[in-house]
């Protein structure tokens, strides 16, 4: 067995601060420029402010192989594969020589023993603070470098696999909403040629109130404290918050925000429990769920705004909506060509889940030294995990 050194963090790793940007600095606002990268940008893959690069300094810009650690606000958050102006609420670990695998530290401060540590020494009440003594006084051991490497390959083989199924998934979807778009938006059907448009809409079509479309009614109250962990999922206006063992909705569940957040519209093949933040399809009146779903997608619900503060969908808007109906038979034809398309992102996000849960698991065995890896190969592990998992 190979010996394993401890060290503090400081001994091997240097901080980088990131850029100040408020009131005084806003000069290094641009519409064209560098990403900056905030908690919630690289938490939602949303870039929306860009700093001049004339002004920014090389140490405050992050590559993809640099590792971003946040210490303000949301205290212990790893991030690598960014590009942009790192913000000052992050910093950037920099390994000082080759005592330190890069990929080995990012994995290490993603185990959930250093993200409670921190967050029980970072200082401040209201918004929670880690300085920089603090993260270096953090202690790591080490086997050598060979192993740390080893290490880290494994457990981001499960990341690639994972990313690639999340690229997979990306495209099915793209192309369920291009045929979507290519019937219902263009009018481009199969049998197009020969129907009758009246004002290019079909004749066929029947022009009917949103309320005569679907029903749509205000999800459930659930506070945190009263969810029991269980298999339906949680949904709130824009993602599965949590997962219950008590469930409100029967399967497929379509669900959109009500409060807060407006537009985000999701399907859900599950039986599940939406929240009283976001409204669900409580009656589909005969139509296909899988066409309701896309129409909801197209409609542009953040429109439908009444809310002078927060945000919030009124509803009374929405009922005098009016819009043309495929016929049943259009939207039965759509489902056929759609639904073996959710089938394979359904279980192309099973076998992420799974995959998840096995890195995951893994994680700790693997950092802290308690799973040896010396004797084996990073695919030896993926192959055999998945071939018994999926």
């Amino acid at each position: 067995m190979s010996k394993w050194i401890e060290y503090k963090m400081g001994e091997l790793v240097d901080l980088s601060q990131g850029q100040v940007i408020n009131a005084q600095t806003n000069y290094l606002v641009v519409k064209e420029g560098i990403p900056l990268l905030r908690i919630t940008d690289m938490l939602n893959n949303n870039q929306v402010i860009f700093i001049d690069a004339d002004k920014v300094s090389e140490k405050n810009i992050a590559k993809p192989e640099d590792i971003i650690y946040t210490r303000t606000g949301q205290v212990g958050l790893v991030f690598k594969n960014q590009y942009g102006v790192v913000h000052n609420n992050c910093f950037k670990v920099i390994p000082k020589d080759n005592r330190l695998d890069r990929l080995f530290l990012y994995w290490f401060l993603r185990t959930d023993f250093i993200y409670k540590f921190v967050n029980g020494i970072a200082s401040g009440s209201a918004q929670p603070d880690l300085p920089h003594p603090s993260f270096k006084s953090i202690k790591i051991c080490l086997p050598p470098l060979q192993i740390q490497t080893q290490i880290a390959s494994i457990l981001t083989s499960y990341d690639e696999l994972i990313e690639n199924n999340k690229q997979r998934i990306k495209l099915l979807e793209g192309m369920a909403a291009e045929i979507y778009k290519e019937w219902f938006v263009r009018m481009r059907f199969p049998g197009y040629e020969k129907a009758k448009f009246i004002k290019g809409l079909p004749n066929e079509w029947e022009k009917i109130y949103f309320r005569d479309f679907i029903k749509l009614n205000r999800g459930f109250d659930l506070p945190d404290e009263k969810i029991s962990f269980g298999e339906y999922p949680v949904i709130a206006s824009t993602s599965i918050k949590a997962f219950h063992n008590v469930y409100k909705v029967e399967a497929p569940c379509i669900v959109t925000g009500r409060s807060g957040s407006l537009g985000s519209v999701q399907f859900v093949n599950k039986k599940s429990w939406p929240l009283n933040t976001s409204l669900y399809v409580k009656d589909f009146k005969g139509n296909s769920p899988i066409f309701v779903y896309y129409f909801l997608k197209n409609m542009n619900l953040e429109t439908f705004n009444s809310g002078a503060g927060v945000p919030t969908l009124n509803q009374n808007h929405l009922h005098g909506y009016k819009l043309f109906l495929p016929t049943k038979i259009l939207q039965n034809d759509f489902d056929k060509l759609i639904i073996p398309i959710f089938d394979e992102v359904e279980i192309l996000n099973e076998k992420n889940q799974l995959l998840q849960q096995t890195r995951d698991l893994l994680l700790p065995r693997l950092i802290s030294g308690k799973l040896s890896v010396e004797h084996l190969v990073a695919e030896e592990i993926s192959e055999v995990t998945i071939n018994c998992k999926l």
